[in-house]
């Protein structure tokens, strides 16, 4: 196993969209998957939720962990780890990120899968008849990364 560098741990992060989100509540820590988008141009993970559980611990403690894998075989994968701040969007610039999280995760779709999608869109419209979904990111502040071939 060798180390990635952080140019490496974010192309891993890049070419991506699911992950695995931590995070600490009353005392417990939980792991639950997302579907996130790194945006390379402010170093940060965009991802959006609704209320409930997770948000609401988030907003009470906003150290979190995200973990993310690309695996061709249990022989051969690499796997990034960030540590980063939780932070709540609002207004335009929430509008704005999760429109670049949907644009962003068809292109990698289609790019890795070549599937052209439009779930992505109408997942995203139904959370908007529920009410404004909440948009979230999460500022890196450190990130590694492993790698295992043979």
């Amino acid at each position: 196993m060798t180390d990635l560098t952080i140019s490496a741990s974010a192309n891993v992060l890049r070419n991506n969209y699911l992950g695995h989100l931590a995070y600490l509540w009353q005392g417990k820590s939980y792991l639950i998957p997302i579907t996130y988008y790194f945006d390379h141009a402010d170093n940060t993970i965009i991802s959006y939720t609704s209320e409930g559980h997770k948000i609401d611990a988030m907003r009470k403690n906003n150290s979190v962990t995200v973990q993310v894998e690309e695996m061709q075989s249990m022989f051969n994968w690499e796997s990034v780890m960030v540590h980063g701040t939780f932070e709540e969007l609002e207004g335009t610039i929430a509008k704005q990120k999760l429109h670049l999280f949907t644009e962003g995760i068809k292109s990698i779709i289609k790019r890795k899968e070549h599937k052209e999608v439009k779930f992505i869109n109408e997942f995203s419209s139904k959370l908007y008849s529920r009410g404004i979904p909440i948009v979230y990111r999460i500022k890196i502040l450190e990130i590694m990364g492993k790698r295992r071939e043979t």
